[in-house]
């Protein structure tokens, strides 16, 4: 039998089309916008894909398991409470974050502006420092959903080391 690796890697795609309203939360960060997203909680791709890729890499299910829509409890919640869940259930398993790379897919608004925030807030919230993170940006060159501005889309990667 083979040793047990000491390096996990999981993966995570999130997506909300836009509706009403004048702000997005990504990444941690209130981006002024034109549109709102459609979402139970605060509908961030961002840390709902990083959540995602975590909860992939500690093979416990996706986001939806340990906070399910349907539950009202987490109606208009923050994501990053979901984000630092995710980060204690790697710690109680013996795990810590090594790195996460993010890309966010869509038009509008522009992230580049905002990526370094966003690193900020997502390193604080995992406890490494923000050069363990990477939020990157890209359009569909507006083609499908994206492109034509009816959402946003974001994947996440992230590598888990044994404490």
């Amino acid at each position: 039998m083979s040793a047990i690796p000491n390096i996990r890697i999981g993966q995570g795609y999130d997506v909300h089309a836009f509706g009403d309203g004048d702000h997005v939360v990504i990444g941690g960060v209130r981006v002024a916008h034109d549109r709102g997203v459609l979402a139970h909680s605060d509908g961030d791709v961002v840390l709902h894909a990083l959540c995602d890729a975590i909860l992939g890499a500690l093979a416990l299910g996706d986001i939806g398991v340990h906070f399910p829509p349907s539950d009202p409890q987490w109606k208009g919640a923050d994501s990053r409470a979901f984000l630092r869940h995710c980060h204690a259930l790697a710690g109680e398993r013996g795990w810590r974050l090594g790195n996460a790379d993010i890309t966010v897919v869509c038009e509008r608004p522009k992230i580049g502006p905002h990526a370094g925030a966003m690193r900020e807030v997502i390193a604080a919230d995992l406890g490494v420092p923000a050069d363990c993170v990477s939020v990157k940006a890209t359009t569909s060159e507006k083609l499908g959903f994206t492109g034509r501005g009816e959402g946003i889309a974001a994947q996440a990667v992230c590598l888990l080391v044994a404490v």
